[in-house]
């Protein structure tokens, strides 16, 4: 991504932390949070691994074309569950924006695959103004959840989940931004 190393090191680190945060997750007991966890990972690590700045490493060409089909992969995958809730649209729009975002730094001219893609104005304004909304909508959300008693385990309490997708839409806004 553009900008300051110490940017993208944020951003890897948000990423790589809210990544394993989904992880743990993962053991929750409840079968969708399981499910809605398993995708909230890999979206994580994709986009700590999207972040890491180029001057630290400059990954090889087939590397933007692995991102876009593992995603692409990811968003068919949440277009099928979308049939049972609306609320996998979210990841489908989050899937395709990662994509969109391993597509422009594959055809970035004189970059040989390297990162600093541009991408269409458009398609990143519309993206932009999407995780925005979203950030903007969690934000609020999250403001009123009371903790959750001591019986809960980690990865079983609401407000650490909302908390970790909305730290995720912050970081694709910073990622939008930077392409």
């Amino acid at each position: 991504m553009h900008g300051p190393a110490s940017h993208g090191w944020l951003l890897v680190a948000l990423c790589a932390a809210t990544g394993a945060y989904c992880l743990l997750r993962m053991r929750s007991g409840v079968e969708e949070q399981r499910r809605a966890a398993g995708g909230e990972a890999l979206m994580g690590f994709g986009m700590a691994a999207m972040a890491v700045p180029a001057a630290a490493f400059t990954p090889p060409s087939w590397a933007w074309p692995a991102y876009a089909a593992v995603f692409g992969a990811a968003a068919l995958h949440a277009l099928w569950s979308a049939r049972a809730g609306a609320h996998h649209l979210h990841h489908l729009v989050g899937a395709s924006a990662m994509v969109y975002m391993a597509v422009a730094m594959a055809a970035a001219p004189g970059h040989d695959g390297g990162h600093g893609g541009s991408g269409f104005p458009l398609v990143t304004g519309a993206l932009l103004l999407y995780f925005m909304g979203y950030v903007l909508l969690s934000g609020a959300r999250l403001v009123p959840v009371a903790a959750g008693g001591g019986a809960v385990g980690w990865g079983d309490r609401p407000e650490l989940a909302q908390a970790c997708r909305l730290s995720m839409g912050i970081a694709m806004v910073a990622m939008l931004l930077t392409l």
